[in-house]
């Protein structure tokens, strides 16, 4: 079977997506073939567009044009930009049951003794004598003095709280040095924090040598305790899958993302949650989760993290389309309206349940989405800290994440990427590209290794032991 040389995402659309790099000359429709090179990824209209007119990818907006573009033409930043447009939010108009499997899926699972799950993952572990022990992990940051004591506080504590009631962590043991703003007294107050946690000042145990002494010895006396669980089948309904993407590319919104929805249906249906985040990088499509929310409660709070982002930014003097990034360009993303529809294809197609701030914790079973910024580190460790014990990273240029303590599964866009970074992807998505399995199918594929990364099977970053140092608290506020 012949491939077509383009990809045709909706009958409305003006462009069409180069599967590959295409030479001119190249004929991509009926009576149209380009005029210059298209890069792979990138977008080649299709028909006249005048200047101002929209330019429609998905049948939805993603720029207008800033100059005549002719049929046969590349589509990108030197033609196409960011202008206004009235959105229609028509909250919950597409709000429909989801229906949920008859025998949900299950995984082997950590049962905590207060009724919490642990999503299991192994990687090099050099605790020989407690082999249910996956390691001792040292998360570090650069904040919780010289900082305000309003939202930046309460937001540093949500996200520190998180980490330490999460479920796939045995035991936590706090540092502070015991002046700071964050006193861990209020700390482990404010976020009701007991049980498997320890707390240390170094100026009150007496130095940095005797607090690293007390710390080995908690962490021994944790060690047999935390080695006593096992593993046994947790439905799905237990497991919150966090949905990020870096390093996309024209490919993401076509295939990983996609796909990645599908599983993400797949994983709502069984009961279980996922979070979208990242509201930079959903600006501009917001208008399509609106009509998904349960409420028109949950969609305005959709559109008022848009307001705040546009007032932040704003007042820092930047613009919400800074954000695609050079990588994002390159790779064939014009606008932040194109990469935010591609990116919310992540979230599958089922009803918005909840909106979050930053860390919050995650109360709802289904989709969730939770204020982040766009900056990976930053936005996967405030799903972390509202209880994502898992993460899904679609990336088209190629991320090597890692997230400790939730295992990252690494989603390729294109066969190039992932046989190029093979010891760092976890799934091969560029099949879609090529013809060989449905979006549906590659969905069912990572679903299948989600449960099996959350019964213990080490992703390509655990294998590297990699992660630790990607604990990235959102920092608010002045620095004092």
């Amino acid at each position: 079977m012949t491939i077509s040389p383009v990809i045709r995402l909706h009958p409305d659309d003006g462009v069409l997506i180069a599967r590959a790099s295409l030479p001119p000359g190249t004929l991509v429709a009926d009576g149209v073939t380009t005029v210059e090179r298209i890069p792979s990824g990138h977008k080649v209209a299709i028909k006249p567009i005048a200047v101002g007119e929209p330019v429609r990818r998905y049948g939805q907006i993603i720029g207008f044009a800033t100059v005549p573009i002719a049929p046969g033409q590349h589509v990108h930043t030197q033609n196409c930009g960011m202008g206004d447009f009235s959105k229609d939010y028509a909250y919950c108009a597409d709000v429909k049951p989801t229906p949920n499997f008859d025998l949900p899926a299950t995984f082997e699972g950590i049962r905590r003794p207060d009724g919490l799950k642990k999503n299991p993952f192994t990687g090099d572990n050099p605790l020989a004598d407690f082999p249910n022990v996956d390691g001792v992990v040292a998360l570090t940051h650069k904040t919780g003095c010289g900082m305000t004591q309003n939202e930046p506080l309460a937001l540093l504590r949500r996200t520190l709280g998180g980490y330490a009631r999460h479920v796939n962590f045995s035991h936590v043991i706090v540092l502070g040095l015991g002046c700071e703003v964050n006193q861990i007294g209020g700390l482990m107050e404010e976020q009701k924090l007991a049980g498997r946690l320890r707390a240390m000042d170094i100026q009150e145990v007496g130095g940095t040598r005797k607090t690293v002494e007390a710390g080995i010895a908690f962490v021994r006396e944790a060690l047999a305790d935390s080695n006593k669980v096992k593993r046994e089948s947790v439905p799905v309904s237990e497991l919150t899958v966090a949905l990020q993407c870096g390093g996309s590319d024209g490919y993401s919104g076509v295939s990983a993302n996609p796909a990645l929805g599908a599983a993400s249906d797949l994983i709502v249906r069984h009961g279980g949650t996922v979070i979208l985040s990242e509201t930079p990088e959903t600006y501009g499509a917001e208008h399509l989760l609106t009509r998904r929310a349960v409420s028109r409660e949950v969609g305005e709070k959709l559109v008022d993290l848009m307001r705040w982002w546009d007032a932040y930014t704003e007042r820092e003097g930047a613009e919400m389309n800074a954000n695609p990034s050079p990588g994002n360009k390159a790779g064939g993303l014009t606008t932040i309206l194109e990469k935010s529809l591609g990116a919310m294809a992540k979230a599958g197609t089922t009803n918005l349940v909840d909106v979050l701030r930053y860390a919050e914790p995650i109360t709802k079973k289904g989709f969730i989405f939770m204020d982040t910024p766009g900056y990976d580190p930053v936005a996967a460790t405030g799903q972390v800290a509202g209880g994502a014990n898992l993460v899904c990273f679609t990336t088209g240029r190629g991320s090597v994440f890692g997230c400790k303590p939730a295992p990252s599964i690494k989603l390729a866009t294109n066969t190039p990427m992932y046989k190029r970074m093979e010891e760092d992807m976890d799934v091969n998505c560029g099949t879609i590209l090529e013809g060989e399995e449905s979006v549906e199918q590659c969905g069912q594929r990572i679903f299948e290794l989600i449960l099996k990364t959350a019964s213990g099977q080490p992703t390509k970053s655990e294998s590297f032991d990699f992660g630790g140092a990607e604990f990235a608290p959102w920092v608010l506020g002045a620095t004092m």
